[in-house]
C-alpha cells in the first residue's frame, strides 16, 4: 500500500491505533498537539539520535524490523547511560516514496518489540517526506532521582575502569556484512558483463551468528544497571560505547580531568570477534577499542568494590583511573605501553 493512500496521520493513526501507555507519567501520549508527561518527584532526562540511511545503517543488509528495534534501543541506552528509567519516546520519520505502509508496519514491529522489553511508551513524532532516502529521529525520555543521575565528570584518582560484555563484535559483524555486500555486486557487475542472469547468492555468515547479532540486534544493557543497584554500587562516572571504547573514555577522562590506565589483555573480546579480526587481517584490539556500535557500559567505581565488581557477571575490570599529568595509556600483552587516541567512529 502506497503511504499516499493514508496520508501523513491516516499512518500515524494505523502505526499507533493500539499503542496504550504503560507508565504513570504519561498522561496523554499519541493523539494531541503534544504529549503531556508528569515527574513530580524526579529529573527528566532526554536524549536524541538521528539515523540516517546511508551514514548509520544500510538496506542492503538490515530489514526495516531490525532496523526499528536498533533505532529504539540505541536511545534506551543513552538513558541507561545516565543510571536511569527510560519512559517514553517519539520517533519522526522522513520517508521517500520507495516506502509502503507494510514497510512502515515492520519497522514499527520492531521499534515496539524494544519499546515494550523496557517498558517505554510511544508518545508522538513526526512524519515527512524525504528526497534522499530514510531518515530517522528518535527523542527518548528518562526519569532518575537526582541523587542518582550519573554523568560523565566524576571519576577520581585510583577508581576502577570497568566494561560490560565484549568489545568489537558489532565492528566485525558490520566488516562481515559489507564483505558480503562486496561479493554479491560483484556476482551482480560479473553477470552483467557475460549476459547472464544473475544466479542465487548466500551469504556465507555460518559460525558468526553472533557477530551479525551484534551488528543487527543491539542491546540496551538495562541488566548491568540493575546489577550495580542490587550490588551496592554507585558508579562515579559513566556512558554507553557508541563511537569505541577509546572515544569513550577518552570522553570520561577529559570531563573528569583525570588519566586512565588500560590493559589490553583485560579487554574483553569474544571468540567470534577474534576469528573474524584474523580472517580480515585486522588488529582484534584496534577493533574492540575503536569499533564502535557495541553498546555496552563504561563506567568507572571506587577502589573500594574492587570484590564486588570481580564478583559480578559479564563485567570486566580493564584498569584504574590514574592522575591526568600521567596521561591516557594503553598497556599491551607484552608490557609495553602507548598512548591511547580517540580513533572512534565520527560521522562528521
Amino acid at each position: 500500500m502506497e503511504i499516499a493512500s493514508l496520508g501523513e496521520f491516516g499512518l500515524i493513526d494505523r502505526l499507533t491505533e493500539d499503542i496504550k501507555p504503560k507508565n504513570e507519567s504519561t498522561k496523554y501520549g499519541v493523539g494531541d498537539d503534544c504529549a503531556v508527561l508528569h515527574y513530580p518527584d524526579s529529573e527528566v532526562l532526554v536524549t536524541t539520535d538521528m539515523l540516517m540511511e546511508g551514514v548509520h545503517f544500510d538496506l542492503t543488509y538490515i530489514d526495516l524490523q531490525h532496523l526499528g528495534w536498533k533505532s529504539a534501543m540505541v536511545n534506551i541506552s543513552d538513558i541507561f547511560a545516565m543510571n536511569g528509567i527510560p519512559r517514553q519516546m517519539t520517533v519522526s520519520l522522513a520517508l521517500s516514496k520507495r516506502f509502503t505502509v507494510e514497510d512502515m508496519e515492520q519497522f514499527y514491529s520492531g521499534l515496539r518489540m524494544a519499546c515494550d522489553k523496557w517498558g517505554v511508551d510511544i508518545v508522538g513524532g513526526d512524519t515527512t517526506s524525504s528526497f534522499t532516502g530514510l531518515a530517522i529521529s528518535i527523542t527518548c525520555i528518562g526519569e532518575a532521582r537526582k541523587e542518582d543521575i550519573i554523568y560523565r565528570n566524576g571519576a577520581k584518582e585510583t577508581d576502577l575502569i570497568c566494561v560490560s560484555g565484549d568489545l568489537g563484535a558489532a565492528y566485525m559483524g558490520l566488516q562481515l556484512l559489507e564483505r558480503e555486500k562486496s561479493v554479491y555486486y560483484q556476482m551482480v557487475d560479473e553477470a552483467k558483463k557475460n549476459g547472464k542472469p544473475v544466479p542465487d547468492f548466500q551469504p556465507d555468515f555460518a559460525g558468526k551468528e553472533y557477530l551479525l547479532q551484534r551488528q543487527l540486534k543491539t542491546e540496551a544493557r538495562g541488566d548491568i544497571i540493575q546489577r550495580l543497584r542490587d550490588a551496592g554500587i554507585r558508579p562515579t562516572a559513566m556512558m554507553d560505547i557508541s563511537d569505541g571504547l577509546s572515544s569513550e573514555l577518552m570522553h570520561i577522562c577529559k570531563q573528569s580531568k583525570v588519566g586512565c590506565r588500560i590493559f589490553e589483555k583485560q579487554i574483553p573480546i569474544d571468540y567470534q570477534t577474534a576469528v573474524m579480526a584474523e580472517e580480515l587481517n585486522m588488529n582484534v584490539t584496534t577493533c574492540a577499542l575503536n569499533g564502535g556500535e557495541d553498546y555496552e557500559l563504561l563506567f568507572t567505581v571506587p577502589i573500594g568494590d574492587h570484590e564486588k565488581i570481580q564478583d559480578m557477571e559479564d563485567v570486566k575490570l580493564i584498569g584504574h583511573i590514574t592522575n591526568q599529568s600521567l596521561g591516557h595509556i594503553l598497556v599491551t600483552r607484552d608490557d609495553q605501553e602507548f598512548e591511547l587516541k580517540a580513533q572512534g567512529w565520527n560521522p562528521l
